[in-house]
């Protein structure tokens, strides 16, 4: 059975429900400790270059722009809405959609709230859509953070964390916030690891849109 491990890395904030996991005796947590700085030793060697990175799965903090042919295919996602009503990302397919993993509980992702408002502001008119999904929180944070940062895009409940394991499985979104971003064909072009920049948006966007429909 697949087990859910989360990480803190750099310029992220580690899922609070994770956290629970970590009440261990004092020689497992040493084991525990020894066995998180090897993996990090190993994904460092993997990223030459965290903040920008092409076809590379390593799951350190940054941009990652996936490989034409490699890139995943997105799971099927849909849920009930922070603003109540229900979603699916299937709804969206001939669009680029940019999805974002954030809580109200993540300093990092407060830091990261304007620039996702205003980068969905700024590509409406070019037909790509944000969707937010709220991971391990509670509906009156979540409605605050959302109106406090002008949020209106349409936003997933995940308080059971049952969307962010399937992206989990796929690549390894350890940590928050992260951001992926997918083409018209629903295929994942690329990622942000921590708080993304508009120009991190920009650049999976254009990625994204230059892709064809039905390509891989």
């Amino acid at each position: 059975m697949f087990r859910l491990v989360r990480l803190r890395l750099p310029g992220t904030v580690l899922n609070p429900a994770a956290q629970g996991l970590t009440t261990r005796s004092r020689g497992h947590a040493q084991a525990g400790y020894a066995a998180a700085a090897a993996l990090a030793v190993v994904l460092a060697a993997g990223c030459s270059a965290p903040h920008s990175t092409s076809g590379s799965t390593a799951g350190m903090p940054g941009t990652t722009v996936f490989t034409a042919g490699k890139r995943p295919p997105l799971p099927p996602v849909s849920g009930q809405l922070v603003s109540g009503g229900q979603l699916s990302l299937a709804a969206d397919r001939g669009h680029v959609v940019v999805l974002n993993f954030w809580g109200s509980w993540c300093t990092v992702c407060h830091q990261e709230a304007p620039v996702l408002s205003a980068a969905a502001r700024q590509f409406r008119a070019s037909g790509v859509r944000f969707v937010g999904v709220d991971v391990a929180d509670n509906s009156a944070s979540a409605t605050a953070y959302l109106r406090h940062y002008r949020i209106s895009y349409p936003n997933l409940n995940d308080s059971g964390d049952l969307i962010a394991v399937k992206f989990n499985q796929l690549i390894p979104i350890t940590a928050f916030p992260s951001t992926l971003v997918i083409s018209p064909g629903g295929k994942i072009v690329g990622r942000v690891i921590g708080a993304a920049t508009l120009r991190d948006l920009q650049r999976l966007i254009k990625a994204a849109q230059q892709t064809a429909p039905h390509a891989t």
